[in-house]
């Protein structure tokens, strides 16, 4: 007795008058006030008054019926990717002899900023349905979901249940997982992905791997000329890539790599290309370690090669977070000489604002390109960039671009003086950062200076 009462109490309190039924009402009030001009118009409202208020009785007799029959339910990924569109899932049953009208409302997290979710859709007597929609989270961190919230009405719709059910949950949001198996794809497939150029290696290791039969491209001074006359075939030897070497992954969370490019900042950027060359470089058999810092050391993971460095390395990209400070590049110069051992490839994930900032740490930057093999990754102003491809129709137009134009060729500019200084660059768009860093690294394995 006291569950049905309960179930009764629960059915009215999350019971809503539906837009028909005030459509109803509205009518019902028009009537009477017309019944001061015409009498019988009165007992008319009368009438259709009494008759709302039973059918709106009936339809919430049948909504209290269908209620208990309807359940759901949300499967959700074990973890978002961070900048990538993932499916969830809902789960819907409707065990009841009639169908229902359903909108769907989830209690999303409120990182995603989406205020207007719904899903509206038809049950039907005894169907199972899955229903799912994309979430593309563009931030870092654990993201809350909270209940599942459904508002069921009849096909006469004069009043509106809603269904609390219980889905509280919690997934974490790490650095993109699609992009690394992308990237890693690309890096070890036989033919070569779209865009992507087959690179011949210059420099040769003398770890002998196998004999095998020469192909256009192959270096000719690895001709095995006694394979060949056995064969009559030409056959070269080929030998494995210097493996064990250490690369580390250098990012800048300073202030500067706060700066947002299609709802992703700099960092974000960083961390997922940072990402995506550890899985390469441990697919090549070297050491990926990792170094972050802003006005002070962060993150130091030692350069390894162990089954469960990438795991390292994902989870202390996961917890990276930005800082509103200055970079000091003095402490960057001290942590490659003192906490990474012995020469290293250092790729550095940076942006400098103008030649001047630059001027203050290039003297730091070509103290480490001493010790080690320094890469640093600089980013182009896409959104300036796309100045230069609009139509010009003013003369404040004109000022713009030539601004516009200005400020890329100081990008350029940084990035000549870097190399002028025997620094290597890569100035790249942001959404084409990470491969631009994974060929920069292939080309340097092909090149012997890894």
């Amino acid at each position: 007795m006291q569950e049905q009462l309960k179930a009764l109490y629960d059915h009215f309190r999350y019971l809503y008058l539906g837009n028909r039924f005030f459509i109803g009402l509205g009518g019902v009030i028009v009537a009477s006030a017309a019944g001061f001009y015409w009498e019988p118009l009165f007992y008319l409202a009368i009438t259709g008054l009494l008759a709302l208020f039973a059918a709106l009785a009936y339809d919430t007799y049948r909504l209290f019926a269908v209620a208990g029959h309807v359940t759901a339910s949300r499967k959700t990924p074990r973890v978002f990717s961070l900048s990538d569109e993932m499916p969830v899932r809902v789960q819907l049953k409707n065990t009841a002899t009639g169908p229902v009208n359903v909108v769907v409302t989830d209690e999303l997290p409120p990182d995603l900023q989406i205020r207007n979710h719904q899903i509206p859709l038809v049950l039907e007597a005894g169907a199972d349905q899955e229903l799912s929609y994309p979430l593309r989270p563009m931030s870092r961190g654990a993201y809350e979901f909270g209940n599942l919230n459904l508002f069921l009405t009849t096909d006469w719709k004069l009043a509106e249940r809603r269904l609390e059910i219980a889905a509280a949950e919690t997934v974490p949001v790490y650095p993109s997982i699609l992009q690394m198996q992308q990237f890693a794809l690309q890096a070890t497939t036989t033919v070569p992905a779209q865009g992507r150029k087959r690179l011949r290696r210059l420099a040769k290791s003398y770890e002998f791997d196998q004999i095998k039969e020469y192909v256009l491209g192959d270096d000719y001074r690895s001709i095995n000329w006694k394979a060949t006359g056995r064969r009559n075939n030409l056959m070269i030897n080929q030998y494995e890539d210097e493996r064990a070497q250490r690369v580390f992954c250098c990012i800048d969370k300073g202030r500067t790599m706060l700066m947002p490019f299609n709802g992703l900042s700099l960092l974000d950027y960083a961390i997922n290309a940072t990402l995506a060359l550890s899985n390469v470089i441990l697919g090549k058999e070297d050491r990926a370690g990792l170094l972050t810092f802003s006005d002070k050391i962060g993150t130091i993971l030692p350069a390894d090669s162990k089954p469960d460095q990438l795991r390292r390395i994902m989870e202390a990209l996961y917890r990276q977070q930005e800082q509103q400070k200055e970079s000091d590049y003095d402490l960057l110069y001290y942590a490659s000489r003192k906490l990474l051992g012995g020469r290293s490839l250092l790729l550095l994930f940076t942006n400098f604002e103008s030649n001047y900032a630059l001027d203050r740490v290039l003297p730091g930057l070509r103290r480490i390109a001493r010790a080690h093999q320094l890469v640093v990754v600089l980013f182009e102003n896409t959104e300036i960039a796309d100045l230069l491809d609009e139509r010009t129709e003013e003369v404040a137009d004109v000022y713009l671009k030539s601004t516009a134009r200005n400020f890329l060729q100081q990008r350029q500019l940084m990035a000549a003086r870097l190399r002028q200084n025997g620094i290597k660059v890569i100035l790249t768009r942001p959404e084409e950062l990470t491969g631009a860093v994974i060929n920069q690294y292939l080309e340097l394995k092909r090149r012997g200076l890894v």
